[in-house]
């Protein structure tokens, strides 16, 4: 008899990592980047460009920087699309 496995529970995202992740994702697609091309010129993989588009990596500063770099945007100019969440403590 087969037993079933509990369910796997997701650990909520934090409003900030998706914030984060949103204007990521908005400011690469302004520029026609796939997420190939733009992880490529960032030095960060695909794949975890997409975690980090999904609020799903909660990222170094030097990586940051490196994304904030390849946007071609001033770290200020970048952040200053999050000026308005909601709540950061989570």
């Amino acid at each position: 008899m087969a037993t079933s496995s509990p369910p796997i529970k997701t650990k909520p995202k934090a409003p900030a990592l998706v914030a984060f992740g949103e204007a990521v994702r908005r400011r690469r697609k302004a520029q026609g980047l796939s997420q190939e091309a733009f992880g490529d010129a960032c030095g960060i993989d695909r794949s975890y460009m997409g975690g980090i588009e999904r609020g799903e990596h909660n990222l170094a500063l030097v990586n940051i920087i490196k994304i904030v770099h390849a946007l071609g945007v001033k770290p200020s100019e970048f952040f200053s699309d999050l000026d308005d969440l909601p709540d950061l403590d989570a």
